[in-house]
């Protein structure tokens, strides 16, 4: 499967976020920042030129592209990776990085393409919020599961199981390969559409972090996945779509119960 790299000089920091958000309301996959600019990679079949150009022309950007085969990806994202520690909660890691100190819990992870690695600022929030829920004996489900990093962190804080999903094979082989490298015994992976999971198997902590379009189509299925008393944490969210994202939830009967917002990315909680 091949892909193409697109890479933009921006060198503004909230230009960049902005960048981030406004791709990620599409197909892309991949968003590594680099000291000049930001790389973004998307399977090239999926590649839309005239969407990309539009949000050039709207942030003045210039950008370039590179068609690139599936190993050169993965090396050129292992060769840039680094270290994500988040408060002294929690690290996520490659091997080739030493373990650090202070940490309560450990990730360590292939740093393959797949979205979540923990430098996104969504990933990062969503695991800040996991650390103020109690996991213990909890049955959990990851909607996008991605890398696999949040149903990891879901076991290592306790969960009695984890269901992960994804529609894209890359991401279940990374996300298998993840929880293999972390004894992540108690974690299941499956490339199945959210529509095809029984009602019945309800869940006390659901995951979210797609983007505002997919948590949109799917709301009611969380709300139909989610127990009584449970929680739903949602990010891949920007500050405008807010009120969208409340209304939705609060519609399909969820209950408000708060936010944050890191590098212009928003992370909400609800309750049932």
């Amino acid at each position: 499967m091949n892909h193409t790299k697109l890479s933009f000089e921006v060198a503004d920091q909230n230009k960049k976020d902005m960048l981030t958000a406004l791709l990620s309301n599409f197909e892309f996959e991949g968003f590594e920042e680099t000291e000049t600019g930001l790389n973004v990679y998307i399977e090239s079949t999926s590649f839309n030129k005239d969407e990309v150009d539009a949000i050039a022309t709207q942030l003045a950007l210039t950008y370039t592209t590179e068609q690139l085969e599936k190993r050169n990806w993965n090396e050129e994202w292992e060769k840039n990776f680094e270290p994500v520690i988040i408060n002294g909660f929690c690290s996520v890691r490659a091997d080739f990085h030493p373990k650090p100190e202070n940490v309560a819990y450990d990730i360590l992870i292939t740093p393959k393409m797949s979205f979540g690695t923990g430098h996104h600022a969504t990933t990062a929030s969503m695991m800040t919020f996991m650390k103020e829920l109690d996991f213990t004996d909890k049955k959990v489900f990851d909607f996008g599961t991605g890398t696999g990093i949040l149903a990891i962190l879901a076991e290592q804080l306790g969960a009695a199981s984890v269901l992960g999903i994804d529609n894209d094979e890359w991401s279940i082989e990374n996300a298998i390969e993840n929880c293999g490298r972390n004894n992540a015994t108690k974690v299941a992976i499956q490339i199945t559409p959210i529509e095809n999971l029984e009602k019945a198997e309800q869940y006390d902590i659901i995951l979210a972090n797609i983007n505002r379009h997919i948590l949109l189509a799917y709301m009611e299925n969380m709300f139909a996945l989610l127990k009584p008393d449970g929680t739903l944490l949602l990010s891949g969210i920007l500050p405008e779509d807010i009120t969208m994202i409340t209304e939705s939830a609060t519609t399909a009967g969820f209950k408000y119960d708060k936010e944050m917002i890191r590098n212009n990315w928003v992370c909400m909680q609800f309750g049932k």
